[in-house]
């Protein structure tokens, strides 16, 4: 086998990494688990996580690098909807700098988050300097202007900078943090999104607020960006991404609804 090895004296051929392999991958033999297909491996790890007794090793996931999960508390269904109810989009932020292991750590939660295929494939820049938050902001602001339909639909938001200085770009946060992929992967973007909602939805258990920067994105994310100067962007990168992050200046004291549920089952 070049891909996986099997502890024949430890495997008891329960067959639970075949059946959960997503890319059929291995094949239960008499011997236990057998290649059959390795090029598919896409290095989800399942056969090896999912064997009860680490009989089964991966070259693309190994072993020595899964932790054991143990008895984990799991919220209940009203916990976790409270949770994810209390999460806000935070626009007012305090004059405070993030730690810089808060930000690690907000960034290393969102590498955990799924990717299409796990083709993973995305980097991080983290940016607590707020004289380039700042200049951020003023070549954003230019590029709006000098564009024809933007300058238009955010003329208010224009004027208000220019006159008044007011933010309402990264909303003078103290920090941004940016997604990148190779300019050529086509689920970059996806996979980025995935990743931001998992750092938006931890950022509260470190007393963060956070909020999608989507009118900035609209600067970052185009050709020949002003922003790729500001913050070196790779050549062959792009930006996928934007976040605002930093302590936030008010705390709620209700939840809010949505608009009314659409949702059905589908009948034949």
């Amino acid at each position: 086998m070049n891909l996986t090895t099997v502890n024949e004296e430890k495997c008891i051929k329960c067959g639970l990494c075949v059946e959960e392999c997503p890319l059929g991958v291995l094949k239960l033999e008499s011997t236990g688990p057998k290649e059959v297909n390795p090029d598919a491996c896409f290095a989800c790890g399942h056969c090896v996580a999912i064997c009860p007794k680490e009989a089964i090793d991966n070259n693309k996931s190994p072993l020595v690098m899964q932790s054991e999960i143990g008895q984990v508390k799991k919220l209940n269904a009203e916990e976790a909807k409270n949770f994810i109810r209390a999460r806000r989009s935070i626009r007012s932020y305090k004059n405070t700098r993030v730690e810089r292991e808060k930000l690690m750590e907000l960034v290393d939660v969102a590498h955990l988050a799924p990717t299409a295929s796990n083709s993973q494939g995305i980097s991080y820049i983290i940016i607590d300097d707020k004289k380039a938050i700042q200049l951020a902001v003023e070549e954003c602001i230019n590029w709006f202007e000098n564009d024809s339909t933007w300058s238009k639909m955010l003329s208010g938001m224009i004027k208000g900078y220019r006159e008044n200085k007011v933010d309402t770009i990264l909303r003078d946060a103290p920090s941004i943090i940016l997604t990148l992929a190779d300019d050529n992967f086509y689920n970059g973007r996806e996979n980025s999104i995935l990743s931001l909602s998992y750092l938006e939805l931890y950022a509260p258990s470190l007393d963060l607020g956070s909020c999608w920067a989507g009118i900035f994105e609209i600067c970052a994310r185009s050709e020949n960006s002003p922003i790729n100067k500001i913050f070196n962007i790779p050549e062959k990168k792009k930006i996928t991404g934007v976040v605002m992050v930093g302590y936030p200046k008010y705390s709620y004291k209700r939840f809010t609804d949505r608009q009314p549920l659409s949702a059905s089952f589908y009948e034949n």
